[in-house]
């Protein structure tokens, strides 16, 4: 028995591309990319883009000129060696955003702070009056693309519920408005309008507006467009609820360039419960995965997939190997990927020895894209770490602290290296929208997925219909 492992491999950081067309534009950087070609649905997304808003009594004010602040330039005041000035939301994203027509401005009634500062409840009071504002503006909803909901610091006490309460404000109004199909945007005082940084807040709400409004702000540039991408994980209700227990929030499917973002999501009736996790039978696997393929289908004229990578963050047991295998038979490949977060490994980067010398170590962590494979089943991927070509410094390891760790993929079906499995997870890690940063930590299908496991749970009524990520952003 050896202690050694495989010799590493390191995959290249994925490029983003920024038109439909013109295949030369792309970067590695997304904020740059942005910058130099413009979003990748430039001219497509109708303009201008019509923000609607409900704040405090007496605090309209403050959140119209958050609204005009997004138009203005803002320099870079903190992570210089990765974030780009901001010129201001039209110039970046080539459409113009304004303020929707006077009657999609609401503040909420005055007396609201009164009944929220005696109240034992004081989130469901705040939850209430703010789902009836957005109730009250659903009837305007052509007037209108986004709603921003202004939520001053001195409401800290309404955004979560009692410790034993399974509540959350931010989720409970996402639930909402997603059910609507009304997309929101908490603006939080403490987060947005008193942050120092304020390029870096500008970036963060002008990608997620623009993104809410139904805009593609870029795709992976190197991509086999016969491959689809799945996700799958689910939601657990609380003990209390009358409703199933489990929900399968999502299968999401996303197409090779990543930007697929749809998902079905209904309550499962066979669920095996085994150390808290929940496993499908195979016709409930079956069934997710055929409304799966069925959205892909419906994008590419009726067209399957040749190639089906699932993620998931559990383990596929046989049951749900043999329902992926018969809903996915007239694809050529069909790969089963456990994808492991908080794996034990680490690493660290020794420089290359000089001639009859050790190596010693580096001054800078594991590069990302860096591969290892334990076995024909198992490999760890560094989805973070060192990335060249983002900054002028030539290192770029975002956060700056900590030793990077690996996840690790678990492999329960599929043949082959582990190349295109790892290069498809490192892509997806930078299809992120509602975040400016250069990468995830996980890919997209599994970040999303966590997202949409605590909103769906807090819907009354999932439907068949299949819904778009933007609404849950």
């Amino acid at each position: 028995m050896t202690s050694q492992i495989a010799p590493h491999s390191w995959l290249p950081e994925p490029k983003l591309l920024f038109h439909p067309e013109r295949t030369g534009d792309t970067e590695l950087h997304p904020l740059r990319g942005l910058l130099r070609y413009g979003p990748y649905s430039s001219n497509l997304v109708p303009g201008p883009i019509r923000v609607a808003t409900i704040a405090p009594a007496g605090d309209g004010q403050k959140l119209y000129a958050f609204m005009r602040e997004l138009n203005d330039p803002h320099s870079v005041t903190e992570r210089a060696d990765y974030l780009q000035p901001w010129p201001g939301f039209s110039q970046v994203f080539q459409v113009k955003m304004t303020g929707a027509e006077k009657s999609c401005h609401l503040e909420l009634p005055a007396e609201l702070e009164r009944m929220f500062e005696i109240s034992s409840t004081p989130h469901i009071v705040l939850a209430d009056a703010l789902i009836r504002a957005v109730q009250q503006l659903e009837a305007r909803r052509d007037a209108f693309d986004v709603i921003f909901i202004y939520v001053p610091s001195r409401w800290a006490a309404g955004y979560v519920g009692a410790q034993e309460e399974d509540f959350d404000l931010h989720d409970h109004l996402k639930a909402f408005a997603a059910a609507r199909r009304v997309p929101i945007q908490l603006v939080r005082e403490d987060r947005a309008l008193s942050y120092p940084h304020r390029a870096s807040v500008m970036w963060r709400i002008g990608l997620a507006l623009y993104a809410k409004a139904g805009g593609v702000p870029w795709k992976l540039a190197e991509t086999d467009r016969e491959t689809a991408h799945i996700g799958i994980s689910y939601a657990v209700r609380p003990t209390s609820s009358e409703r199933a227990r489990f929900v399968t929030c999502c299968s999401q499917v996303f197409d090779a360039d990543g930007a697929g973002l749809e998902f079905v999501a209904y309550d499962a009736n066979e669920v095996e419960v085994q150390r808290d996790n929940p496993f499908l039978s195979r016709a409930e696997m079956f069934r997710v995965m055929s409304r799966s393929v069925d959205l892909y289908r419906r994008r590419h004229a009726g067209q399957s997939p040749r190639r089906v990578i699932v993620h998931k963050s559990t383990e596929f047991k046989g049951e749900e190997i043999a329902g992926c295998m018969e809903a996915l038979h007239l694809c050529e490949a069909v790969d089963l990927v456990q994808v492991v977060a908080d794996a034990a490994w680490r690493g660290i980067r020794i420089d290359r020895p000089k001639q009859g010398a050790k190596g010693q170590p580096a001054g800078y962590p594991v590069a990302r894209g860096s591969l290892v494979g334990l076995s024909e089943r198992e490999c760890l991927l560094w989805m973070h770490g060192d990335v060249r070509g983002i900054s002028d410094r030539g290192s770029y390891f975002q956060g700056g602290r900590s030793t990077p760790r690996p996840i690790r993929l678990v492999r329960h079906a599929g043949h082959g290296s582990w190349h295109e499995t790892a290069v498809s997870a490192l892509a997806l890690s930078k299809m992120n929208w509602n975040n400016d940063n250069l990468y995830d930590p996980l890919p997209v299908t599994m970040s999303y997925a966590q997202v949409l496991a605590r909103v769906i749970k807090r819907m009354s009524n999932l439907g068949t219909s299949p819904y778009q990520f933007r609404f849950f952003m």
